[in-house]
């Protein structure tokens, strides 16, 4: 017990309730200001002034009263608003994702895109839009669902490759999962160079990363589905710490290993097709942000995983508003952002661990 305590107590202090509500805290009230901040910028730059009253028109529902179009009200009530929300919550289950995956891996490297799992939903969503699946309001839920089989169906098939002896060698999962990517990239690829070039056109604009502002009810469905499987994971954050302390050690403390990694696994995957079916593949943002963030606070997951959560919502909203702004009226994929952020701290890390070795 007191080995668990020590390791709970990585980079400073033991968590308090104290420190838990001082940390989380502080990160909404940043929340906000990032919120507002991004509001502001975009092909037309808006008064901060206007934030808050469009705000608040959005939330006591007169929204069908208000101007015409052209207004920066509407722009950011039936724009703005949805998408930089939008981007919040894509960014913070990406984190959260990689968080979950570097305790079950013991490896900093780990998150969705590396291991494949991001390709894996994007290859299940291009079939859906190859087949016309998803082209009507009706048929659109299914977009999520072929985007959950293709990233549990790569994960499976990663995880039978790397497993040997009914053990996962993290090295041997780190390596399938990139062999893997490699693959299901090629058929994507492929799926889009049979395509029409229209299609094909804005199939690769959204596999590159973007994000839309969507519809208040497509953004609310998609909102709770966020939150569930986020709530279902911080239920789990306790297994987390258990698990970084390896397998052996949580075997002895009565947790049954294999089967807490197969769930997890199974919830990783599925966010990570909910993310994939309505943003594309967006990398690097699960693997920098938790590594930075338990830097900085440590690794108790009671506390990493939230957090995490906030700081790659907050992330990712500002990567959107640098992509939406940098070149207006243009835009540029967010993907594009996050990968000149995440590449070279990728590379930082390779280093770093490798300095570790010597």
């Amino acid at each position: 017990m007191a080995h668990i305590v020590s390791s709970w107590a990585h980079a400073g202090s033991v968590l308090t309730v104290h420190r838990w509500i001082t940390v989380i805290g502080g990160l909404l009230l940043a929340c906000v200001a990032v919120l507002v901040l991004c509001l502001q910028f975009g092909a037309t730059s808006v008064n901060i002034g206007s934030v808050v009253p469009a705000i608040m028109h959005l939330f006591r529902g007169d929204l069908a009263g208000s101007p015409s179009p052209e207004t920066a009200e509407t722009i950011m009530v039936q724009i703005r608003f949805p998408r930089v929300l939008m981007g919040f919550l894509v960014g913070g289950s990406l984190a959260a994702v990689g968080v979950t995956l570097q305790a079950l891996l013991r490896n900093p490297l780990a998150d969705p895109y590396v291991l494949g799992v991001s390709s894996g939903s994007a290859l299940g969503v291009s079939l859906a839009i190859l087949f016309g699946i998803g082209s009507t309001f009706l048929l659109f839920p299914l977009l999520p669902l072929f985007g959950f089989a293709g990233g549990l169906l790569a994960l499976i098939l990663i995880y039978r490759l790397a497993q040997s002896k009914s053990r996962l060698p993290i090295h041997s999962l780190l390596l399938a999962g990139v062999i893997l990517n490699a693959i299901l990239t090629a058929f994507i690829m492929f799926i889009t160079s049979i395509m029409e070039p229209n299609r094909s056109a804005g199939l690769m604009a959204w596999l590159m990363g973007s994000l839309t502002a969507p519809g208040y009810p497509a953004l609310g469905i998609f909102s709770l589905y966020v939150l569930f499987v986020l709530a279902v994971l911080m239920h789990k954050a306790q297994l987390l710490n258990v698990l970084t302390l390896g397998e052996e050690t949580a075997r002895s403390l009565g947790v049954e290993t294999e089967g807490v990694k197969k769930h997890l696994f199974a919830l990783t995957a599925l966010l990570t097709g909910a993310i994939v079916s309505v943003s594309g593949m967006i990398g690097f943002v699960g693997m920098v942000v938790p590594h930075a963030v338990r830097l900085l606070i440590g690794s108790d997951h009671r506390l990493l995983l939230p957090a995490s959560a906030l700081v790659g919502g907050m992330f990712l909203a500002l990567a959107d508003t640098i992509a939406r702004t940098i070149m207006a009226p243009a835009e540029i994929p967010v993907g594009i952002v996050t990968a000149l952020v995440g590449g070279p701290f990728f590379l930082y890390l390779l280093l770093w661990r490798k300095d570790r070795m010597l």
